[in-house]
């Protein structure tokens, strides 16, 4: 045989934004140095938070004699994808009572990305002369395009999402930008929480989006991250993915439940998909178990089985909702501090967009300059973009990365002098 490998000719991967940058933060030696990205969210301790409810079920789940290790059917836990449904739409959705929505349990919310851009892939406009193609917004989740990408769909831009200059969701050049695409385009849509800027349009903005949409007959394709992260509220947190279903379109959404539930690690997620009638969903439903058996056969139990006893048990919903307030208010507090903190420093511009966004992501606004000169010269990691997870930030650190942010903006020493901050 060949001394040399049959993969000899495989080029590296070149890793994405987010791969470098964790990358070069574990190779800087500095021991000061601060991480402010990343998907999971952080308590005051700097430790990826484990919700004392999920805690308490484990337990729970641990000693129960009637535990099993069967396979799920290739759909999942029919309990799970029918609760995590209810969650999103609430139990009184029309699309509920008409028996034409359901879900398909995922591997997290990607893998719902996945299953859903496969069924719009194949079986979207089937038979129809016009061809389809997806918008995903220009500031967006890369895992998120990378994996549409992986589904060889040709057609995938951008449309509007953040304005740079006012620090704010660009609804008037969205709403432009949405007149102008084909009919039965597929656009992609942050129910809440979006990622990575924090900026979600208003319940008024959403129906505005809406009505351009359903002129235009384009297809809502939702992405439900984090509910309850941004407002504290899970139904405030859906409210517009419920108004779209209430108006009567048709859509998907990929409904992910690691940072809400702080399940990372166990990848449970639900592809939710509202189709006009019971025989379509079936339908639709079905070919959607052909896509989860080419790609993972069956999904895993645990986490299903954890979020499935708190949506089914009261207690335990108000123990949950409790933990996702104060979630929310300490994001917001953190918010509001970085806020105030750049303010006393007198730091050119406004920085009021800080406390206007919500959930885990937060667009500072900082340039591309400004950016690398904190990377590089302060040891404060973010991406290019200028964006950060504000859990990342406590009371630790915020006056060290306000400094910092004014040195990157001035190149001027607040204190006209070298730090001597050391965390």
């Amino acid at each position: 045989m060949s001394a040399l490998s049959v993969f000899l000719d495989t080029p590296t991967a070149i890793p994405g934004e987010n791969g470098k940058l964790r990358a070069a933060f574990g190779m800087d030696r500095q021991p000061g140095k601060v991480f402010l990205w990343g998907d999971e969210y952080l308590g005051e301790d700097g430790e990826c938070f484990v919700h004392p409810v999920i805690r308490k079920v484990i337990l729970q789940v641990v000693n129960d004699p009637t535990m099993t290790t069967r396979y799920l059917p290739p759909l999942g836990l029919s309990e799970f994808t029918r609760s995590a449904t209810e969650l999103a739409l609430g139990k009184g959705s029309p699309a509920i009572v008409q028996n034409r929505t359901g879900g398909v349990q995922t591997l997290g919310g990607i893998g719902a990305v996945r299953v859903g851009a496969e069924l719009l892939k194949h079986w979207y406009n089937e038979g129809g002369s016009r061809p389809w193609v997806v918008y995903v917004p220009a500031q967006c989740d890369e895992a998120v395009v990378s994996t549409l990408q992986e589904t060889k769909i040709k057609d995938i831009h951008s449309y509007p999402y953040w304005d740079p200059e006012k620090r704010c969701l660009a609804l008037e050049e969205m709403l432009h930008f949405l007149e102008s695409v084909p009919e039965q385009s597929i656009i992609v849509l942050y129910t809440s929480a979006h990622c990575p800027t924090g900026a979600d349009p208003t319940l008024d903005q959403w129906k505005q989006i809406a009505d351009v949409m359903m002129r235009h007959r384009l297809f809502p394709f939702f992405l439900l991250p984090s509910q309850g992260l941004c407002s504290g509220d899970p139904n405030e947190d859906a409210a517009s993915l419920r108004y779209f279903v209430s108006v009567g379109f048709e859509l998907i959404c990929a409904q992910s439940f690691s940072q809400n539930f702080g399940l990372y690690n166990e990848r449970v997620g639900n592809l939710i998909l509202v189709l006009k009638d019971s025989p379509t969903f079936l339908s639709v439903q079905s070919q959607a178990e052909k896509v989860v058996q080419t790609l993972w056969f069956r999904p895993p139990c645990w986490g299903a089985r954890l979020v499935t006893i708190i949506l089914n048990n009261p207690a335990l919903v108000v123990e949950w909702k409790e933990g996702l307030r104060a979630i929310a208010e300490r994001t917001m507090l953190m918010r509001e501090m970085l806020k105030e903190k750049l303010r006393m420093l007198s730091i050119p511009g406004s920085w009021d967009h800080l406390s206007q966004q919500s959930g885990l992501y937060c667009c500072t606004g900082l340039r591309d300059d400004e950016v690398e000169f904190l990377v590089r010269k302060q040891h404060v990691y973010l991406p290019s973009s200028g964006n950060i997870n504000i859990s990342t930030l406590n009371h630790q650190i915020v006056d060290y990365v306000a400094e910092t942010i004014y040195l990157a903006v001035t190149k001027e020493d607040p204190f006209h002098k070298p730090s001597t901050i050391h965390l």
